[in-house]
Formats: structure tokens, sequence, C-alpha cells
């Protein structure tokens, strides 16, 4: 059955490919994105494009994950258009590299604003409408670098997506109940098919970088390169795209509550595996069980 779908942070990368897999799915999808008459008006047009090319209904919404206002007008119009929105998937994100005592701490707050609160923003603006009709589905983009392997010079991005990780945990025990249902895509380190690396910010205070630099010299090239060995040829970035279009494809009710798209094996999925199980064994133990699947109505205690 055909789903009206909203993803954030949809201009490049992981997003604008899960756009378009949506899209070729049969899905109506509202790839989001900021500045779309300005520094994305190409990426616009580039969607508009494909959508013709490929007789698909996909369609671009300005949205601004660091603006609440931002947020609430995206819904409206994708609620005015389309009448309905089933499927949220989070996948704006901004990651920065570089040794961690180099951030400010206004730095480390600013990719927290858009990795983290970001999604509470969205969240804050789609779920009366997702609670109201008693069903949907959240999709949280996340990283393995949340329970696997860190390498050096990522911290500020590590700890906002373990955050990100934490807030989806905690928010679908408590959409259960209204019918609404958890997904969260874990994907490894793509070091192709992407531009995390790219764009990637770097601290602004160069004054203890020399000191790293001298003892860590060319670091984040040795990750990136390690990283990209451990990937076997045929990793592809659009496995994420696919994995998603799996999820929202699955009936209501049966999805999983996680899923791993990591060529490389960095261990998170051992280790997300036995957090799950003792998430699910600790909400059975204390009566709440019922927690652990999307249902519209409370069940008899």
């Amino acid at each position: 059955m055909s789903k009206t779908v909203l993803i954030t942070g949809a201009g490049s990368g992981f997003g604008a490919l899960t756009a378009r897999a949506l899209a070729r799915a049969g899905h109506t999808v509202y790839a989001a994105m900021r500045n779309t008459e300005r520094r994305n008006a190409g990426r616009v047009a580039d969607a508009r494009a494909y959508a013709t090319e490929h007789g698909v209904d996909l369609r671009t919404v300005e949205l601004d994950v660091l603006s609440q206002e931002s947020a609430d007008a995206a819904v409206s119009t994708v609620l005015a258009e389309d009448g309905r929105l089933d499927v949220l998937i989070h996948n704006a994100g901004h990651m920065v590299t570089g040794p961690t005592e180099a951030f400010t701490p206004e730095e480390l707050a600013a990719v927290h604003d858009t990795n983290v609160l970001g999604t509470q923003r969205v969240n804050r603006a789609a779920l009366p409408h997702l609670r109201a009709q008693r069903k949907g589905l959240v999709v949280w983009v996340g990283s393995t670098s949340t329970r696997g392997g860190t390498p050096p010079y990522l911290a500020p991005y590590f700890a906002a997506k373990a955050a990100m990780d934490a807030l989806a945990v905690s928010y679908a025990a408590e959409l259960a109940r209204f019918g609404i249902e958890t997904s969260i895509v874990v994907p490894g380190a793509f070091t192709s098919g992407t531009n995390h690396f790219a764009t990637g910010g770097h601290p602004a205070e160069q004054t203890v970088i020399g000191d790293y630099e001298a003892r860590y010299a060319g670091l984040m090239d040795q990750v990136a390169r390690r990283l990209a060995d451990l990937a076997p040829a045929d990793a592809d970035v659009s496995l994420v795209a696919d994995a998603i279009v799996t999820v929202v494809d699955t009936p209501h009710g049966s999805r999983p509550f996680r899923v791993h798209v990591d060529p490389a094996n960095d261990g998170s999925e051992e280790v997300s595996a036995v957090a799950d199980r003792v998430r699910s064994d600790f909400l059975t133990r204390i009566g709440l069980d019922d927690l652990l699947a999307p249902h519209a109505r409370p069940r008899s205690a």
C-alpha cells in the first residue's frame, strides 16, 4: 500500500538515495531540505526531473531542522497537499572531524542541535498527527558508532548519534500505545557514495591542532583509508536506501526494531543485539511488555 513519507536531510547522500528509492517503490515522498530556493535550488530541480523521468511521486519541501517554525510549516505543507502522513524518517545530520579538545562547547552544541534537537523539532511537528490517526512509522537513521568501533577525531558526531539513538529507544516505548511503530536503521562507515567526509565541519579554533598533528599526523586520512579497506567491494551506499524501503514496506506491527547495514562489520550489530534484548527483558519484567510493539489501545492490566 502506498504511503506518504517525509524524510529529512534528503538533498544528498543517504537521504536523496532513500527518497528516490521509496518513490520508485510507489510511495509519495517529500524530500525535505533547507534553502530550497537558493543553495539547494539545483537539488530541487534534480528531484523534479527525476520524478518526471521515472514517473514517480517525488516532491520536495522546505525544512530546516534547526527551526521549529520550519518543521511545523513542512508538516503542514505535507498535510495540506496530500491529506496524510504515514512515515517520518529522521535522516538529517551533520558530521565534524578533528581533535575533540579543539572544539568549543558551542561547536559541540551545534552538532547536537542538528543531529539530536532537530529530530525533536520534527517530532513535535509530526507526532500529533500520527497520534491522532493511531498509526504510523518513525524511522531513525543512526550510526554503528553508537555501539560499534569508534575511531578517533569523530567524537562530537559520535556523541550526537548516541544521544539520538537513546532518544529513539525512549520514543519507541512512548509511542507504542498510539499505534506508532519505530525502526532504527544503523548504517556503518560508507566512505564512498556519500559526502559525509567531504562536507564535514572542523574546529574553528586552531590553537591545539598543531600539538595533535605532531602526534597523530594525517590521522583522518588514515581512518578513511582503513575504513574503506574494511568494506567489501560490493558495499554500495544504496544498501541503506534499500534497507529503509524494506522497513517501510513491511506490514505494520512486524517491522524490525533495529536494522544494521554495516558491510565492514564493526561490532555494532553484536552489541546492539544484547542491548535490545536487555531492553525487551526489562520492560517485560516490569510488566510493560506491551510497549515493545505498536497497538492503538492500551491492553488491559
